[in-house]
C-alpha cells in the first residue's frame, strides 16, 4: 500500500497525505502550521487537520479522550475510541481531500495511536496494528515525519501550562511513547522520517521538507 500510494502522489492523479508525529511537547502543531504555510506557497491546496478531531463527530472523541475527569477510561476503550474518531476522519475529510489532489497534512495519525497504546500503554503490538487498519479505513500516508526530541524536554514544554489526560501519564510514559516511534522509523523506513525537533522553527521546517522532497518530483 505504502509504494502504490507514494506513486499515485507522483503522478498527480491522488493528493498526497503527509502525517507528523512525536511525543507531546515536541512541536507538531507549530510545524503542522509552517509546513502547511510552505507548502501552501508552492501553489499546492492544503487540507490541515488534527487527530483526534477534524470533524464534528470527531472533535466529540477528542473531548472524551483528553478530558482528565475520564481518567477511569480503560486502555481498550481508549483504543476504540481513538479508530472512531479516525473512520470518521478518513471517509469525511481525508479520502475526498486526497481524490482532488489536495496535499493532506494531519497532525497525529494511526502512527500515534501504535506509540501510545501499544508503546505508552503496553497494549499488544498485533492488536493494535489491527485496530489501525479498521480505524484507517486502508488510507495510509505516503509520509510520516516523526519529530523528535529528548522527552524529559517535551513533557516540560507540553505540561509548562497544565496536563491533559494523555500527558498527566508522566515522563516515563513519553519515554515508551517516543522508544516505540523510532522503533516504526526502523521498521518503515520508506515511510517514517526521523526528523531532529531542536533548533529554531525554520530550520526544523527546513528538515522536514527536505524529508519529503521526494514526493514532490
Amino acid at each position: 500500500m505504502e509504494g502504490l500510494t507514494t506513486e499515485r502522489g507522483r503522478m498527480g492523479a491522488r493528493g498526497i497525505f503527509i502525517t507528523l508525529e512525536g511525543a507531546d511537547g515536541c512541536g507538531k502543531s507549530t510545524q503542522a502550521a509552517l509546513l502547511a504555510d510552505a507548502l501552501a506557497a508552492r501553489g499546492r491546496e492544503v487540507v490541515r487537520l488534527r487527530e483526534p478531531g477534524g470533524t464534528p463527530i470527531s472533535e466529540k472523541v477528542r473531548a472524551l479522550l483528553l478530558d482528565p475527569a475520564n481518567a477511569e477510561m480503560a486502555p481498550e476503550c481508549e483504543l476504540l475510541l481513538y479508530e472512531a474518531s479516525r473512520a470518521q476522519l478518513v471517509r469525511q475529510v481525508i479520502e475526498p481531500a486526497l481524490a482532488r489532489g489536495a496535499v493532506v497534512l494531519c497532525d497525529r495519525y494511526y502512527d500515534s495511536t501504535y506509540a501510545y497504546q501499544a508503546g505508552g500503554r503496553g497494549l499488544d503490538d498485533a492488536l493494535v496494528r489491527r485496530a489501525n487498519e479498521l480505524g484507517g479505513c486502508g488510507c495510509a500516508p505516503d509520509r510520516t515525519l516523526v519529530l523528535d526530541l529528548e522527552p524529559s524536554v517535551g513533557y516540560a514544554r507540553a505540561t509548562a501550562g497544565g496536563a491533559d489526560r494523555m500527558e498527566a501519564e508522566g515522563l516515563a510514559f513519553q519515554e515508551r511513547v517516543r522508544a516505540a516511534y523510532l522503533r516504526l522509523a526502523e521498521q518503515e523506513p520508506g515511510r517514517v522520517r526521523v526528523v531532529d525537533a531542536l533548533g529554531e522553527k525554520g530550520a526544523v521546517t527546513d528538515r522536514l521538507l527536505a524529508a519529503c522532497a521526494d514526493l514532490w518530483g
